[in-house]
């Protein structure tokens, strides 16, 4: 009797996908075994990889460690690095791989407020004692100004202050300047600017202020922070190419994220010091923006082209020269003095003999 109950079957191909069976290859064993030796073979690479990469990198800390505290430019430059690309020490997977030397150097402790108001005195303190030709104009120069509100409700803007610095951060100009407006905010919290500035007899009209910073500025390199905003208020022009914007700087910017920088903020990441604690004073912000753009220098000059490089070659040389001619002019005067005095010196004498020899002859 035959059993009753459904029949197990099993799905049929199709005529399409029989048609296709005899065109599909099976996989060989090469295939295979090639996959398997590739698994065997990649542990070894990626270990062969990392010990690279940590190699790598240890050279890379060991050459930046090996660079800090050089010179200011590479300290700063170092900064600049630390502030955008290093990372939390805490994070470093290789850092036993690393000697202590090189990761104290590299991850160096902050300092204390104190320590920063003491570092910020020592600096201030250097500059006000430079004396002879390190206090004399130089070739840099650097420029702040401090502005107060004119027309309705202070919007606008107008020069209360300019303050110029060399170099060594030594004051080559420091005035106020009488506004050519009604000053309707004086801005005091910010500028530090009040009444009795702009009316003191000492502060200088608008032309005077133009006139003095025109001849100092003259054929020198620039350096401010947001010098353009200072020459607007000025009404004033410089050539490009000799104008050093910390505002502008390419590897400033990237602490900002691509915004333009405060000066506080540069001067805080880059220098270490706080600036800017209460009113603005045009002369801090002129030397520490001096000192700013001395930690990158060499970099800074080194992006110019050979073609900028004459050119800015060509202004210098012009000033050097108006320099010499004004000199030679000095000397000659000095001398042609010296002559005339010597002459009316002669001439007196003779006279004096003259009147003794009157006075003998009258005796006789």
């Amino acid at each position: 009797m035959a059993k009753s109950g459904k029949k197990s079957t099993k799905p049929v191909p199709s005529s399409n996908w029989k048609k296709l069976l005899p065109s599909i290859t099976p996989p060989s064993e090469s295939k295979k075994k090639r996959k398997a030796d590739e698994f065997e073979i990649s542990p070894n690479f990626k270990c062969f990889n990392k010990r690279q990469r940590i190699e790598k990198m240890k050279a890379s800390f060991e050459a930046k460690s090996n660079k800090t505290g050089t010179t200011a430019t590479t300290s700063s430059t170092t900064a600049i690095t630390n502030a955008s690309s290093i990372p939390d020490k805490d994070e470093l997977w290789f850092a036993e791989d690393i000697d202590e030397d090189t990761l104290k150097n590299v991850y160096k402790p902050k300092e204390t407020p104190q320590q920063q108001k003491l570092k910020k005195k020592s600096i201030v303190a250097k500059m006000n004692s430079v004396t002879g030709d390190a206090a004399k104009l130089g070739k840099y120069v650097a420029i702040d100004c401090e502005m107060v509100g004119v027309g309705p409700d202070g919007v606008d803007s107008a020069l209360a202050r300019v303050s110029i610095v060399n170099y060594n951060g030594a004051v080559l100009l420091d005035c106020y300047v009488k506004p050519q407006e009604k000053v309707t905010d004086y801005r005091t919290k910010v500028s530090g600017i009040e009444p009795h500035h702009l009316e003191s007899e000492e502060a200088l009209t608008f032309k005077e202020a133009q006139y003095k910073t025109e001849a100092i500025i003259r054929n020198r390199i620039l350096v401010g922070h947001a010098v353009y905003n200072d020459l607007q208020a000025l009404i004033l022009s410089h050539p490009a190419l000799l104008i050093r914007d910390t505002s502008r700087y390419k590897p400033f910017r990237k602490l900002a994220k691509g915004r333009t920088p405060g000066l506080k903020m540069l001067v805080k990441e880059i220098l270490g010091i706080n600036i800017q604690a209460g009113s603005h004073s045009s002369i801090e912000d002129a030397r520490f923006t001096i000192q700013l753009y001395k930690s990158v220098k060499d970099e800074w000059e080194k992006s110019f082209d050979a073609r900028s490089g004459l050119i800015i070659k060509k202004f210098l040389a012009k000033e050097n020269q108006v320099t010499e001619k004004k000199n030679a002019l000095k000397k000659s005067v000095t001398i042609q003095e010296n002559v005339v005095n010597k002459k009316e010196d002669h001439d007196s004498d003779s006279e004096d003999s003259e009147d003794d020899v009157d006075d003998a002859s009258d005796s006789d």
